[in-house]
């Protein structure tokens, strides 16, 4: 795609963006105080989640002072697909009073481009914030969001079969090669023909996109798709070492076959029932996964090669009437207490302090995100927790998985991307997979298609 034929595709961008009639120049008044709605995708810590206790310890903050402001979350309904289409929708059109939106780490350019979120100030992203989980707030030199929760792959174990097997200290704790992943997973089959090697979340959605920039990035160094200003920026060449990785990584002779149409929640039952001792998943599966299994029956280790990072921003809506609030009640939600109270949760924390400062606790929201006592003072929380109340791997573990992590691409038009990216894999999950030079050449003119170039 030229230049001309993408600045033009960004000027329909920005117009859209910008017909629910809010412009950076014309942005509405302060309303004064009232009620800061904020919109965000399911809480994966529950109901009363953890999100919603920072939100309330927030308000009861503003009527001790008197202030009149009140902040109120809105669960969108859906998968993140459908999140992000009704946040565009009610952005564009005007139709609902978002002040704060929580963004998937994807969707910033998009949103920015587009006008629908305002810069933030530079002094948002603070040194204590993880380098990597920061890059995804930036968009075309200007600060759009504050990172909220961050997100990484990671590489799930059952240590229970892995002994059943013959193997006691796999060490994958320091992290091992495919190779290595593979020779343990063929030594459980050999002693458990039910149990498969391993297994992720490859069906036709974001999933099979994350799982392939992951394989992507491990089979090629400094590997991007788009360059600093969303333009497509690979060769063929490399496309094909990455769909020679992601084949590897896909093989049936160790996969289970569940996988080629799994999502998150599917992978993780099949991991819990068994079927496989190996699983690629998001860091809010540790706490699910210890509601079943103890300390000797799982074990949680970096994945191997690169993993592709994730999680959510919060942005200011260009529409919203108490801008100012609004970019305070963020100030507070991504700052060190909150993070830590995420972390604690089950959450992967954006701030370096919550994971290494032990003056730096939880004493936001009360007990609802600590774990609770039984009557019996025995706790009622199966989370391994270190010495200062962590998560036992969040230190060792989640931190420096989230430094390694690689960006999936940015660019304004990454809705376009990933569904053609995932499409055109797909051919390489079926029974007669096409050559890694052939698909990778169809790939290749695809994507020239949806990105700039």
């Amino acid at each position: 795609m030229s230049r001309r034929r993408y600045a033009a595709l960004l000027t329909l961008l920005l117009v859209a963006g910008c017909s629910g009639g809010h412009t950076s120049s014309g942005a509405p008044p302060d309303e004064g105080p009232g009620e800061i709605v904020v919109a965000s995708g399911r809480d994966v810590t529950g109901k009363n989640g953890i999100r919603e206790q920072l939100i309330e310890a927030w308000n009861q903050q503003q009527d001790k002072a008197g202030t009149g402001y009140r902040a109120r979350l809105v669960e969108l309904p859906g998968n993140a697909d459908e999140q992000r289409s009704q946040l565009l929708g009610a952005l564009q059109s005007g139709s609902a009073d978002y002040d704060v939106v929580n963004l998937d780490v994807t969707w910033v350019p998009e949103f920015a481009a587009a006008r629908l979120v305002r810069p933030l100030p530079a002094g948002t992203l603070d040194a204590d914030v993880i380098k990597s989980v920061a890059d995804t707030a930036r968009w075309d030199g200007k600060v759009y969001a504050a990172p909220f929760n961050s997100d990484v792959g990671l590489l799930y174990y059952r240590s229970d079969l892995l002994r059943r097997a013959g193997v006691s200290r796999p060490e994958l704790e320091q992290g091992v090669s495919w190779a290595r992943l593979q020779e343990l997973s063929r030594a459980v089959t050999k002693k458990m023909p039910g149990v498969t090697g391993w297994t992720t979340q490859l069906g036709a959605y974001e999933g099979r996109t994350v799982n392939a920039i992951e394989a992507f990035a491990s089979a090629v160094p400094d590997f991007e798709l788009t360059d600093g200003d969303g333009h497509y920026d690979a060769s063929v060449g490399e496309l094909t070492a990455g769909i020679a990785e992601l084949r590897t990584r896909a093989d049936p002779s160790y996969t289970l076959p569940d996988a080629f149409h799994s999502d998150e929640a599917e992978s993780l039952g099949d991991f819990a029932d068994g079927r496989t001792e190996f699983l690629r998943q998001w860091p809010y599966a540790y706490r699910t996964l210890h509601q079943s299994f103890g300390t000797d029956q799982l074990g949680v280790a970096p994945l191997p090669g690169r993993a592709v990072l994730g999680g959510q921003n919060l942005a200011v809506t260009e529409s919203s009437g108490r801008a100012a609030k609004a970019a305070e009640l963020i100030t507070y939600l991504t700052g060190r207490q909150s993070e830590r109270c995420l972390l604690d949760a089950g959450f992967a924390a954006t701030r370096t302090s919550a994971y290494v400062d032990n003056n730096v606790t939880c004493g936001a929201v009360g007990a609802g995100q600590t774990p609770s006592a039984s009557p019996t003072g025995e706790s009622t929380d199966p989370m391994p927790r270190d010495a200062a109340g962590r998560p036992a791997y969040a230190r060792t573990t989640l931190l420096p998985a989230l430094r390694k992590a690689v960006q999936r691409p940015r660019t304004p038009l990454y809705g376009a991307f990933t569904q053609t990216f995932s499409a055109q894999l797909g051919p390489l999950f079926r029974d007669d997979r096409p050559q890694d030079a052939a698909l990778a050449r169809q790939l290749d003119a695809a994507l020239r298609k949806a990105l700039p170039n």
